[in-house]
């Protein structure tokens, strides 16, 4: 399976930006999909995920500025960020878990957000 990011960017404060992933085969065989970041010296953090049955979560900090989606149709997972904060500043990796507990996740690359104050 294969996931290809895109969307990364430079953005000011304040600014919105939306960051798609694409998987390889059909998203309704992967159980959650979502978005970590990791920003420079700093450790990966799970931004945010999703569930096969379309239920968002969130890490406080970008609770009620992004929003993930998912599109069974197309096979992808997007991050939708809003109101973007120069702590937003990080590589952004999708990621998907299959349903099977004994297989590994998949990782996509990752794509730089840069947000400038």
């Amino acid at each position: 399976v294969q996931l290809q990011a895109c969307g990364g960017g430079l953005v000011q404060t304040g600014g919105s930006l939306r960051l798609s992933c694409a998987a390889s085969i059909s998203i309704v065989r992967l159980d959650a999909m979502g978005w970590y970041r990791q920003a420079p010296g700093k450790q990966r953090e799970l931004v945010a995920t999703i569930t096969g049955g379309g239920s968002p979560n969130y890490v406080d900090s970008v609770k009620g500025r992004f929003t993930i989606s998912r599109d069974n149709a197309k096979n992808t997972v997007d991050l939708q960020m809003n109101s973007l904060k120069p702590d937003d500043t990080a590589v952004y990796y999708c990621y998907a878990k299959p349903f099977s507990p004994f297989s590994p996740s998949y990782w996509g690359q990752g794509t730089l957000l840069t947000v400038s104050s």
